[in-house]
């Protein structure tokens, strides 16, 4: 995964995936240890600085958020011991969804009785209030992902929670097209509250096709629906001068999400992302 910061200087970084929750044996609690130690030294030995550290959580189950709250304090620990950066990472939070809304990417955008009812949904707001006041006492402010396949997906979903809650959102045009949500009318409703961008581009089409077979999360990825930048449905150029617009100042990650299934598709990936930077270049990042 590439990204770039959206200032005159681009920024090589990279971005985390949680770490599993802490393990029981003392020999698996230490290598976690260790790859926590080494991370600030690899960063530095490649010249690349941190984004964020993503993490799903079940907000609206109480219990099973706290048996994951190891995991948050794992990342938070993670991340305190980077050293010192310009920008500082994001913890990225998103909601862990349910089984049904995996196997129906998408669709809660016509049929809200896939949507939690005014009961479940308070209790994901209170996990995330809970979640995000941990973050913030450890000094980070985190940013909340609306992510296909989970309880913040649709575009009436994600109004939602802006409207019960005070995060700031990273704003993900390939997953809001999913949902349904049209990035341009989002970034413009939303501008003020983003603090984080997942930059990705999408085939209207494919997600259409996809859609109307009903089919699976896990198939979008590995569709490979998400395309290079500026030859997508997303609007990209529009929408990197609608953040100039907007004085954004934080962190841009340019993702290509799909599952790598051989060394050609590994290969396609990176040069992808040579193209998406160059692109991004030709916009004058």
């Amino acid at each position: 995964m590439g990204a770039t910061r959206l200032c005159p200087t681009p920024t090589s970084c990279s971005q985390l995936s949680a770490p599993p929750a802490i393990p029981a044996s003392t020999s698996a609690r230490r290598a976690t240890s260790e790859r926590r130690k080494t991370l600030p030294g690899r960063l530095r030995d490649s010249g690349l600085q941190l984004a964020g550290a993503y993490l799903q959580l079940p907000f609206s189950e109480p219990e099973a958020l706290e048996r994951q709250w190891p995991e948050l304090l794992e990342l938070l620990d993670t991340l305190d011991g980077l050293e010192p950066q310009a920008l500082a990472p994001k913890p990225t939070l998103a909601d862990a969804g349910s089984p049904e809304r995996q196997q129906r990417p998408g669709e809660a955008a016509n049929d809200r009785a896939l949507g939690l009812d005014d009961e479940g949904f308070w209790r994901l707001t209170d996990g995330l209030e809970r979640v995000v006041e941990q973050c913030r006492d450890r000094g980070f402010e985190p940013t909340f992902h609306p992510h296909a396949g989970t309880y913040i997906e649709a575009g009436w979903e994600i109004e939602r929670l802006l409207a019960s809650c005070d995060v700031g959102i990273c704003f993900d045009p390939g997953h809001l097209l999913i949902g349904g949500v049209d990035p341009a009318l989002a970034l413009a409703s939303w501008g003020p509250r983003i603090n984080h961008f997942h930059l990705k581009d999408a085939r209207v089409g494919a997600l259409r096709r996809l859609g109307d077979t009903h089919a699976a999360l896990d198939s979008y990825y590995s569709a490979e629906v998400f395309c290079r930048l500026g030859q997508g449905d997303a609007g990209i150029e529009a929408m990197v001068a609608q953040l100039g617009a907007l004085a954004y100042a934080g962190w841009v990650v340019v993702e290509q999400d799909f599952i790598p299934e051989s060394r050609d598709t590994m290969d396609r990936a990176i040069a992808d992302q040579h193209a998406n930077l160059r692109f991004l270049r030709s916009l004058g990042l």
